[in-house]
């Protein structure tokens, strides 16, 4: 697996708007600062050297602590301890991870027709009104929709009316975690951070720095691809079918990220996605290397920065379906400014497609001030693109 996997995705525009944008491509393919390769490079490997030493030291640490949660309850899955191509680790930021905990007991997933109406609060309680629809990258579940499940699955501490419910999930694993980092005697390393939702956060000290983790239960679903995930559209080149059918084997997940319905995630099929990108000889890891680095250093800078390695990932899918010809990725200059243009279009529009469910838009609860600032830096680097790696 290539190591960029760890980290681990737009309104149409006129025929005028892109006209424009054709030429100003040129212009800045020829603007843009020349760097040497060298000093390119070295700057993007000691990001990932920084990075690989803090994911270490970190898994490290929440490994020794998942194990004693599973202990205390099978049904949450200790991580491994596989270093930085551990499939459960997501890099957003160098100092914010996300770590999926698999859970245990929930086997032969299939989709059906799931009823539209809840009537109950995450504690139970009977409600007049129906609980809001689950937004496009989200769903009920029900326990039943799996054909073997542990007898705990079914329990109201988790279930309600047979759906399993992520807060109490949540709630049952933050008490877990709770004992378990006194039990660990892990209290210097790991405390639990204060949350306005459900989620659990902890702030894990290494000797360098303190890293933020959202710690999430996660049901790996790899026998089934999701109806609403219309992938791929008609008529696109990239990726190749043969690789369609293998990325879409994998399956997808679903988070405990909120109180009543479930996220999809396709960690496993990105991954597949990034994995030999770049095998007919194109520099596109490279230019998602080197706009990560920009936008850490100089366009979206902090410990939770706006934009995550994340969004980056969806830029790069979205410019890899749209340039899907080795020919277009020759040439790191121009190849890394159509990467940041795209990148500038999302954020000054607010607006950024997730790559497998179309109808979602991942700007959409992210500030609109933050977001337009972003986009001024990033219009400034297209006006004079200098490369800032040191």
């Amino acid at each position: 697996m290539a190591k960029e996997a760890v980290e681990c995705s737009v309104y149409n525009c006129d025929r005028k708007w892109q006209t424009s944008e054709i030429t100003r491509e040129s212009r800045f393919s020829q603007d843009l600062h020349p760097v040497s390769a060298d000093l390119r490079d070295s700057g993007v490997e000691r990001r990932h050297h920084v990075v690989s030493k803090t994911v270490d030291e970190v898994q490290k640490i929440i490994q020794q602590l998942t194990s004693e949660i599973s202990y205390r309850d099978t049904r949450f899955q200790a991580i491994s301890n596989s270093g930085v191509h551990n499939e459960n680790f997501r890099v957003l930021a160098p100092s914010h991870f996300l770590i999926t905990i698999p859970l245990r007991g929930l086997t032969g997933y299939r989709e059906r027709q799931v009823r539209h109406w809840r009537y109950y609060s995450v504690h139970g309680a009977k409600l007049l009104s129906p609980v809001r629809d689950p937004e496009e990258l989200q769903q009920w579940l029900e326990v039943e929709q799996f054909s073997k499940s542990l007898q705990q699955w079914h329990e109201t501490e988790v279930n309600i009316e047979g759906d399993l419910v992520p807060a109490k999930v949540l709630a049952i694993f933050r008490e877990l975690t709770e004992k378990s980092i006194t039990s660990c005697n892990l209290s210097s390393k790991v405390s639990i951070l204060e949350s306005f939702s459900s989620v659990v956060r902890v702030a894990v000290e290494t000797p360098d720095s303190q890293v933020e983790v959202e710690l999430v239960p996660t049901v790996e679903i790899p026998t089934c691809w999701p109806e609403r995930a219309r992938w791929p559209r008609c008529f696109k080149r990239w990726p190749p079918q043969e690789k369609v059918q293998c990325i879409k084997s994998f399956g997808f997940n679903l988070l405990a990220r909120s109180n009543y319905h479930w996220q999809l995630d396709f960690s496993r099929a990105e991954c597949m996605l990034i994995e030999g990108l770049d095998e007919d000889g194109g520099c596109r890891m490279k230019c998602f290397r080197v706009m990560r680095q920009m936008k850490e250093d100089v366009w979206c800078t902090g410990n939770k920065p706006i934009l995550t390695t994340y969004h980056l990932q969806m830029v790069l899918f979205w410019t890899c379906e749209k340039y899907p010809h080795a020919k277009d990725w020759r040439c790191f200059r121009e190849g890394f400014l159509r990467m940041v243009k795209k990148l500038h279009k999302c954020v000054s529009q607010h607006f950024l497609k997730h790559y497998f469910i179309r109808g979602t838009n991942l700007l959409k609860y992210a500030n609109t001030s933050d977001l337009d600032l972003v986009a001024g830096k990033l219009a400034g680097f297209l006006e004079n693109p200098v490369l800032c790696l040191d």
